[in-house]
């Protein structure tokens, strides 16, 4: 049965991960995502993916797009585990460059993810992630 310290001890490595992430290392970030065919990922840049290869290709893609990354740090809004499932919703700081920005700055995403033991290990198997980290006008969902 996997239990509440598993399950930090594995939300520690993905945002240890994380700073890697945003420097533009993804090898340790891919390795705690499920291999599987229902594993999903819409991050900031790109529509939602579904199957390993297409998500391991989009965390490629957007992997490139960062470099001089430091984590600033991890809100925590809610964590909740039961069984072999899980999830944190989160509110992730980082100071970094983003594509051809000459300057680091700071970065602030509204982060879902959830996770499921996979053979005895927590593997992330849905990241949402998204800016919207203050209210938004009405307009503001509006498809230009």
């Amino acid at each position: 049965m996997a239990t509440s310290e598993d399950f930090d001890a594995a939300v520690g490595r993905y945002h240890q991960a994380a700073g890697e992430f945003v420097k533009g290392n993804n090898e340790t970030y891919k390795a705690l995502f499920s291999q599987g065919e229902d594993v999903t990922v819409a991050n900031p840049f790109f529509p939602v993916t579904r199957g390993w290869k297409n998500v391991e290709d989009r965390m490629d893609r957007a992997a490139a797009r960062w470099s001089e990354g430091e984590v600033v740090g991890f809100e925590n809004i809610i964590k909740h585990v039961s069984g072999d499932l899980g999830y944190i919703v989160e509110i992730e700081r980082f100071h970094a460059k983003i594509g051809d920005s000459p300057e680091a700055g700071p970065i602030a995403l509204r982060v879902t993810s959830i996770l499921r033991r996979e053979a005895g290990e927590w593997k992330v198997v849905h990241r949402h992630a998204d800016p919207i980290t203050t209210e938004q006008p009405p307009k503001s969902v509006k498809q230009r």
